[in-house]
């Protein structure tokens, strides 16, 4: 070629493993092709090569053997064009990964796999060549020959001949990459015979150019990755899969000649819904392959009798398209989508995530998961006209790793609840795809309790259980907020739903128990503050409140529970069940609080790592506290709630007023779950008695009527997967004070009494039976009997 045309210097780079791709600096766009000169330069340069019996041939290759004005004014246009363009980035698609290696999902906006040329069978190389590009190894990134017969036969045919070589259509399709990750609308780009002259001419010199800097099998190893082959499927191997259910190097004759003959017309050659056309057009290659030496008579013969036979294997895209954990992973793609490890802005994360070739290792362990959807769906069925929730959330205590987030609803990211169906993550922050949390009912009451240890009171204090009333005078101290104190407008009355226990008890007993009057009354000997960032210290914060408790300054994400309103004691504020487990973890952790994580690793096609959570923990009580709060909780769970598990466990139960959230909240020192069962969205606040749920309808409902049965059922399934080990020696008790002379119905709901005007939700019942039964718990319930038989007061029927 001759030394009259001056190439821009082109680099090739292999970017994100590959495909390869152009990159340097941008070319400014040639003045020729802003200007109303423009056409006539170019219609006299092809003139001048159409009299030289070379049609086009000086918009391809150097000019200098042209004589004339024409032709000089085809090589000034031709010479301005530029010679390197700024590629972006070939996407591929990201993987998320469970604790195992196992695939959660695959996330793509083009399905692509690309592979080495050595990873792709000869036979398919061949094909591609032989139907697009006979001569491919011959020239030098232009067909001289092959525009001159399109030319002709386009003059005297109805039908269009095109005559792009492999090279300019890997041009090409570099180009519709760039403008598709720089927002320009697919409709919008120049594919095929939808370009124009100017068009062509810089595909053609950068076509050159980029013969100068790769290889022939590095331009069609290239080429074979980022081609089209139909709707969102891109590249040889995962046509391959898609159609065929193989790999690309076991591609056969018939299959490599029926995806080579997809590229032309990716969504009319489609074996599936046009297979007459297919088929037509794979014999089209075959004939091509037989022309050109690839294959042999005997060999085409036998391969244009066979059937397409497809065997399609489609790779789903997004989180909808997961069978198991479709929530976690949605929950990743929201964390990833949410950082600014990720991008600067959102719109760059989601291109890095939908385009990056990631690989997102994540801490689900799909042991855990699979049983945590399975006891969710088996407690409330996703059908169940109640529309109740279901959730079980797991988190490992010294990691903060999340090891399962289940619950009984069918993920569905853009539709309506349906009641089947649910958009909503029931156990994580509204910001993270969630519902907005819950009331956490007696779950709550653990944080006076060790608000109570760390004033320097123990477990085996007495407190006066009987005070049942507060009235606005008491000040309650609170002294983050600006008068240093807070009241209950229109006075609290505290009831506790079962006679009995309105006297003087120890704290152990109280919380054992779960008792109103007693929880409220060791609050107003604290500071309600210390018991808000008790909480808070342990990642508990109000998914409703979005103001500094201090500055009454509006917040973009949840806040400290705000301590003015003291019914926040009995469980009123909403909480996620991923905050309760994690919270619940550090106890179960010698006091020692890891924030929790989903994220292990996340790396891109070109290995390089992006920066995610570390394990990040903090002695946020002390160990000793710790083995104390343990002492009276491990007594919940182990006499009352799960007593067939042969391990150390403990727990506290919770539900509020209405039940339309129920909870159990428990551990081992390997497993913290959180199991929720309640209502939701727009019907966050309607009771759950009196409406038929899972085939029942229940005049009593607390937290031993599913969620604890629900924990129980799933711990014993899953405890042995993880240490379960002692939980520190907490302090001698005393003697345990004698029965209450009354029948008294398990007292873990705040009753409906129990509200300070100020606020409705005080009502906070959180009830449980002191020995849920997993086949029959509601029948004594529901008749107000006892379940317990011991020494020990009979079951509450509110949970104070």
């Amino acid at each position: 070629m001759s030394g009259n045309v001056a190439y821009s210097h082109v680099v090739i780079t292999d970017t994100l493993a590959r495909p390869c791709k152009l990159v340097g600096m941008a070319a400014k766009k040639s003045p020729f092709f802003d200007t109303a000169t423009t056409l006539g330069k170019i219609v006299a340069f092809f003139g001048v090569s159409a009299l030289c019996g070379v049609l086009a041939a000086g918009l391809m290759v150097p000019v200098a053997s042209l004589a004339g004005s024409g032709a000089t004014a085809g090589a000034e246009v031709f010479n301005a064009l530029p010679a390197s363009f700024k590629g972006e980035s070939i996407a591929q698609p990201s993987k998320i990964l469970a604790s195992d290696g196992s695939t959660i999902a695959t996330i793509y906006s083009e399905n692509r796999q690309p592979v080495d040329l050595d990873e792709i069978s000869p036979i398919m190389r061949k094909a591609i060549v032989s139907i697009e590009d006979e001569r491919f190894y011959e020239h030098n990134g232009v067909d001289i020959r092959g525009i001159a017969r399109a030319a002709v036969h386009n003059f005297t045919s109805s039908s269009q001949q095109g005559a792009s070589t492999l090279t300019q259509q890997y041009v090409n399709n570099l180009l519709i990459n760039a403008d598709s990750v720089n927002g320009v609308d697919r409709s919008q780009m120049t594919i095929s015979g939808s370009k124009d002259i100017a068009d062509k001419a810089r595909e053609a010199k950068l076509a050159i150019s980029i013969e100068k800097e790769m290889t022939k099998d590095e331009i069609l190893e290239g080429y074979l990755n980022l081609v089209l082959f139909s709707g969102r499927t891109y590249g040889i191997q995962a046509a391959a899969q898609r159609f065929y259910s193989v790999d690309a190097k076991d591609l056969n004759l018939q299959q490599s000649a029926m995806l080579a003959g997809m590229v032309q017309l990716p969504n009319a050659y489609n074996p599936q819904t046009s297979p007459e056309r297919s088929e037509k057009r794979r014999n089209t290659v075959l004939a091509a392959m037989l022309r050109t030496g690839a294959i042999d008579e005997k060999a085409y013969d036998k391969a244009v009798k066979s059937d397409l036979a497809p065997n399609p294997h489609n790779v789903k895209s997004g989180c909808v398209a997961v069978d198991s954990a479709a929530y976690f992973c949605d929950y990743v793609t929201r964390l990833i989508a949410g950082s600014d490890a990720f991008g600067e802005t959102k719109k760059k994360r989601e291109e890095l995530l939908y385009r990056g070739g990631l690989t997102i290792k994540t801490t689900l362990d799909p042991r855990l998961q699979k049983e945590a959807e399975k006891q969710s769906k088996a407690m409330i069925p996703a059908d169940d006209k109640s529309n109740l929730g279901a959730a079980i959330v797991s988190v490992e205590p010294g990691t903060g790793n999340i090891l399962a987030m289940g619950q009984n609803k069918t993920y569905a990211p853009s539709a309506e609840d349906t009641g089947r169906e649910t958009m909503y993550n029931l156990a994580v922050e509204s910001t993270r795809g969630g519902a907005g949390g819950f009331p956490g009912g007696s779950t709550m009451k653990p944080y006076t309790s060790m608000a109570w240890l760390e004033s320097g009171r123990n477990m085996y204090d007495k407190v006066n259980a009987s005070t049942d009333y507060y009235p606005q005078s008491f000040k309650w101290k609170a002294s983050c907020l600006p008068k240093g104190h807070t009241v209950a407008t229109g006075g609290w009355p505290v009831g506790n739903a079962s006679p009995g226990f309105k006297r003087t008890m120890t704290v152990d007993y109280g919380l054992l128990w779960s008792i109103n009057t007693a929880t409220v009354k060791e609050a107003s000997m604290l500071d309600l503050c210390d018991i808000s960032q008790a909480a808070a210290r342990l990642g508990v914060v109000d998914q409703s409140n979005f103001k500094d408790v201090k500055t009454g300054e509006k917040t973009t994400t949840p806040q400290p529970i705000d301590p003015s309103n003291p019914s926040f004691l009995l469980g009123s504020a909403d909480i996620t069940p991923l905050a309760q487990a994690t919270a619940f973890a550090a106890l179960a952790n010698r006091g020692e609080f890891c924030e929790n994580r989903a994220l292990t690793s996340v790396t891109d096609a070109t290995g390089n790592k992006y920066k995610v959570k570390p394990v990040s923990c903090e002695q946020v009580l002390s160990p000793q506290i710790a083995a104390d709060m343990n002492g009276t909780m491990k007594k919940i769970a182990s006499n009352r709630v799960a007593k067939n598990i042969n391990a150390p466990i403990a727990g506290k139960t919770g539900t509020n007023t209405g039940a339309s959230s129920t909870w159990f909240v428990g551990y081992s020192t390997g497993i913290s779950t959180a199991s929720w069962v309640g209502r939701y969205d727009k019907n966050k606040n309607l009771k759950t008695m009196g409406h038929e749920i899972a085939g029942t309808t229940r005049s009593w409902v607390d937290s031993a009527t599913w969620a604890a049965p629900m924990w129980t059922k799933y711990m014993t399934n899953v405890i042995d997967l993880y240490p379960a080990n002692s939980f520190g020696q907490a302090k001698s008790a005393p003697k345990p004070p004698p029965k209450p002379k009354s029948e008294s119905k398990d007292d873990d709901k705040d009753s409906e009494s129990s509200k300070p005007s100020k606020s409705s939700e005080s009502k906070d019942k959180d009830s449980e039976s002191d020995k849920p039964k997993e086949s029959s718990e509601s029948k004594d319930k529901d008749k107000g009997k006892s379940e317990n038989k011991s020494s020990k007061p009979s079951k509450p029927k509110k949970d104070d």
